[in-house]
């Protein structure tokens, strides 16, 4: 959608500046617009609190209950497990002569 600047046409009258929008954009953008208004309207209908909840009753918020640093108990004392070899034969990697 282009700016067409400010303009006099050729018989002298000014033209200010405006959106020159393509053919049918402004029906379809009226037509979305409408659809997230209803789609707003619709989705924000009446909602309940639970069973036994009143009108204007404020909701109870939820708390956290988790205990920060968490500590694991069983890995307190455990000692880290040495690396162990993958393979038990000898790789023989080739000499830097051998011109690969």
């Amino acid at each position: 959608m282009p700016w067409i600047n400010d303009y006099a046409r050729s018989d002298g009258t000014p033209v200010k500046g405006h959106v020159r929008l393509p053919a049918g954009a402004r029906r379809e953008t009226t037509l979305l617009g409408l659809f997230v208004i209803g789609a707003f309207i619709l989705g924000n209908g009446t909602t309940t609190a639970g069973a036994g909840s009143r009108t204007g009753q404020e909701l109870p918020r939820p708390q956290s209950s988790a205990v920060y640093p968490i500590k694991w108990p069983a890995w307190q004392n455990r000692q880290a497990s040495l690396p162990q070899p993958t393979v038990s034969y000898p790789i023989v990697f080739p000499g830097t002569g051998s011109g690969q």
